[in-house]
């Protein structure tokens, strides 16, 4: 395959797909333009990518985006030497998401606002229709393996570097010991792994788990143990 090369273009030289499958709602659209606008770098660091006639083959989406914001110019990869067959494949492909977020990662690193300010979608239903139910969408875990060591199931890299500057600050003993309280929230849990202990575990830690919340078996349970909170109006509701 022909080596590609980004090159900067004038917007009106390429045009859109119209055969593109992929479509963006209006939500969607508006924080494209707002990435867009807030960090134009990304446009070359992720360059729509056209056949030898000029036409989009990925990127319609920011394409859009680039029109509608009034730029001038965009960079682009022009792909010469694909056939039909392999330009068909590109299109559904470059679209496809082969891997998942680890959502622990995620919460401990990002914060969450900004996440779905930049367009991720968040796991946890919240629309008006259905915020006041006990339907949650949460990450299943199936237990595969047998019972882990307990020290390969949480990751403080970050706990341990904040303690550390913690330890190293010029402030007084009650602030250091504030911020260490905050500073666990940080460990990150392997989740398959502590599915893997729970379903190997003796009855007294499954229940301690569960109390814990790091096993949530229903959520009729969790709002039992306090991790969910209603108000009298919707408990009644809720029946």
């Amino acid at each position: 395959m022909q080596d590609v090369q980004i090159q900067k273009v004038k917007i009106d030289t390429i045009f859109e797909n119209h055969t593109n499958p992929r479509f963006i709602n209006e939500k969607k659209f508006k924080k494209l333009l707002k990435s867009v606008r807030e960090f134009p770098e990304m446009l070359k660091l992720r360059p729509i990518v056209v056949n030898k006639e000029m036409g989009i083959l990925g990127g319609n989406m920011r394409f859009k985006a680039c029109k509608e914001l009034g730029l001038k110019d965009v960079y682009i990869i022009k792909v010469e030497d694909l056939n039909d067959s392999q330009i068909e494949q590109f299109i559904i492909k470059d679209n496809v998401g082969y891997g998942e977020w680890d959502w622990d990662i995620l919460a401990n690193n990002w914060e969450m606002d900004k996440l779905e300010d930049w367009g991720l979608d968040l796991p946890l239903m919240n629309n008006d229709e259905d915020q006041y139910t006990n339907k949650i969408k949460a990450p299943v875990y199936e237990p595969e393996n047998d019972k882990p060591d307990i020290d390969t199931i949480i990751t403080n890299t970050k706990v341990n570097k904040l303690l550390e500057e913690i330890k190293n600050s010029t402030l007084d003993k009650e602030q250091k010991e504030f911020l260490k309280i905050c500073a666990y929230r940080h460990y990150v849990f392997d989740y398959t792994k502590v599915a893997d202990l729970y379903a190997n575990s003796e009855n007294e830690m499954q229940d301690l788990m569960e109390k814990s919340a790091l096993i949530i078996i229903d959520f009729d349970k969790a709002i039992e143990n306090g991790f969910v909170e209603m108000s009298d109006q919707i408990a009644k509701t809720y029946g």
